[in-house]
Protein backbone atom coordinates (compact mmCIF):
# COMPACT_ATOMS: atom_id res chain seq x y z
CA UNK A 1 0.00 0.00 0.00
CA UNK A 2 1.32 3.42 -0.96
CA UNK A 3 0.13 6.66 0.60
CA UNK A 4 0.48 9.89 -1.33
CA UNK A 5 -0.07 13.06 0.67
CA UNK A 6 -0.52 16.53 -0.75
CA UNK A 7 -1.70 19.99 0.20
CA UNK A 8 0.99 21.27 2.50
CA UNK A 9 2.50 24.70 2.17
CA UNK A 10 3.05 28.09 3.75
CA UNK A 11 0.13 29.95 5.28
CA UNK A 12 -0.28 32.90 7.60
CA UNK A 13 -1.63 32.47 11.10
CA UNK A 14 -5.40 32.34 11.02
CA UNK A 15 -5.44 30.81 7.58
CA UNK A 16 -6.56 27.42 6.31
CA UNK A 17 -5.12 24.47 4.46
CA UNK A 18 -6.51 21.16 3.30
CA UNK A 19 -4.39 18.04 3.22
CA UNK A 20 -5.26 14.99 1.16
CA UNK A 21 -3.86 11.49 1.26
CA UNK A 22 -4.75 8.78 -1.22
CA UNK A 23 -3.98 5.12 -0.62
CA UNK A 24 -3.18 3.00 -3.64
CA UNK A 25 -2.32 -0.64 -4.14
CA UNK A 26 -4.81 -1.81 -1.56
CA UNK A 27 -7.25 -4.59 -2.31
CA UNK A 28 -9.04 -4.07 0.99
CA UNK A 29 -10.80 -1.26 2.80
CA UNK A 30 -8.54 0.43 5.30
CA UNK A 31 -9.77 0.30 8.89
CA UNK A 32 -8.33 3.56 10.13
CA UNK A 33 -6.73 6.48 8.33
CA UNK A 34 -5.28 9.50 9.94
CA UNK A 35 -2.73 12.23 10.24
CA UNK A 36 0.27 12.59 12.48
CA UNK A 37 2.71 15.46 12.68
CA UNK A 38 6.25 16.01 13.80
CA UNK A 39 7.63 19.41 14.62
CA UNK A 40 11.39 20.06 14.79
CA UNK A 41 12.84 18.60 17.96
CA UNK A 42 9.58 16.94 18.95
CA UNK A 43 8.13 13.46 18.75
CA UNK A 44 5.57 12.48 16.18
CA UNK A 45 2.08 12.93 17.50
CA UNK A 46 -1.41 12.01 16.44
CA UNK A 47 -3.39 14.89 14.95
CA UNK A 48 -6.60 13.17 13.90
CA UNK A 49 -7.85 9.82 12.74
CA UNK A 50 -11.04 8.38 11.31
CA UNK A 51 -12.28 4.82 11.07
CA UNK A 52 -14.01 3.28 8.11
CA UNK A 53 -17.24 3.73 10.05
CA UNK A 54 -16.61 7.43 10.49
CA UNK A 55 -15.55 7.51 14.14
CA UNK A 56 -13.06 10.33 14.64
CA UNK A 57 -10.37 11.08 17.17
CA UNK A 58 -8.56 14.40 17.58
CA UNK A 59 -5.63 15.72 19.54
CA UNK A 60 -6.82 18.23 22.12
CA UNK A 61 -4.67 20.92 20.51
CA UNK A 62 -6.61 20.79 17.23
CA UNK A 63 -10.17 20.15 18.40
CA UNK A 64 -12.53 22.72 16.96
CA UNK A 65 -9.99 23.83 14.35
CA UNK A 66 -9.25 20.71 12.31
CA UNK A 67 -11.67 18.31 10.66
CA UNK A 68 -10.74 14.86 9.40
CA UNK A 69 -12.86 13.11 6.78
CA UNK A 70 -12.49 10.27 4.31
CA UNK A 71 -13.86 8.91 1.09
CA UNK A 72 -14.00 5.16 1.59
CA UNK A 73 -14.60 4.44 -2.08
CA UNK A 74 -11.34 6.20 -2.92
CA UNK A 75 -9.40 5.17 0.20
CA UNK A 76 -8.62 8.84 0.65
CA UNK A 77 -8.41 10.82 3.87
CA UNK A 78 -8.56 14.60 4.20
CA UNK A 79 -7.57 17.04 6.90
CA UNK A 80 -9.20 20.46 6.79
CA UNK A 81 -7.14 22.78 8.95
CA UNK A 82 -8.52 26.16 9.97
CA UNK A 83 -7.46 28.91 12.37
CA UNK A 84 -3.90 27.77 11.97
CA UNK A 85 -1.33 28.91 14.50
CA UNK A 86 2.49 28.84 14.32
CA UNK A 87 2.49 25.86 16.70
CA UNK A 88 0.84 23.82 13.93
CA UNK A 89 4.05 24.06 11.91
CA UNK A 90 5.28 20.52 11.29
CA UNK A 91 5.68 17.76 8.77
CA UNK A 92 2.32 16.04 8.50
CA UNK A 93 2.26 12.32 7.83
CA UNK A 94 -0.61 10.25 6.55
CA UNK A 95 -1.19 6.87 8.18
CA UNK A 96 -3.27 3.83 7.29
CA UNK A 97 -3.65 1.07 9.85
CA UNK A 98 -5.83 -1.79 10.93
CA UNK A 99 -6.21 -5.55 10.96
CA UNK A 100 -6.59 -8.04 8.15
CA UNK A 101 -7.69 -11.66 8.27
CA UNK A 102 -5.02 -13.57 6.35
CA UNK A 103 -4.80 -17.35 6.37
CA UNK A 104 -7.10 -17.55 9.36
CA UNK A 105 -5.03 -15.10 11.40
CA UNK A 106 -5.60 -11.45 12.19
CA UNK A 107 -2.51 -9.51 11.20
CA UNK A 108 -1.95 -5.82 11.77
CA UNK A 109 -0.86 -3.40 9.08
CA UNK A 110 0.52 0.09 9.43
CA UNK A 111 1.53 2.24 6.46
CA UNK A 112 2.97 5.75 6.30
CA UNK A 113 3.06 8.43 3.65
CA UNK A 114 6.11 10.52 2.83
CA UNK A 115 5.05 13.59 4.79
CA UNK A 116 4.04 17.06 3.70
CA UNK A 117 5.35 20.24 5.29
CA UNK A 118 2.95 22.76 6.78
CA UNK A 119 4.44 26.09 7.81
CA UNK A 120 2.36 28.68 9.63
CA UNK A 121 3.88 32.15 9.81
CA UNK A 122 3.01 34.60 12.54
Amino acid sequence: VQLQASGGGLVQAGGSLRLSCAASGSSFSIDRMGWYRQAPGKQRELVASITIGGRTNYADSVKGRFTVSRDNAKNTVYLQMSSLIPEDTAVYYCNAAGLRLIGGRWLSYDYWGQGTLVTVSS
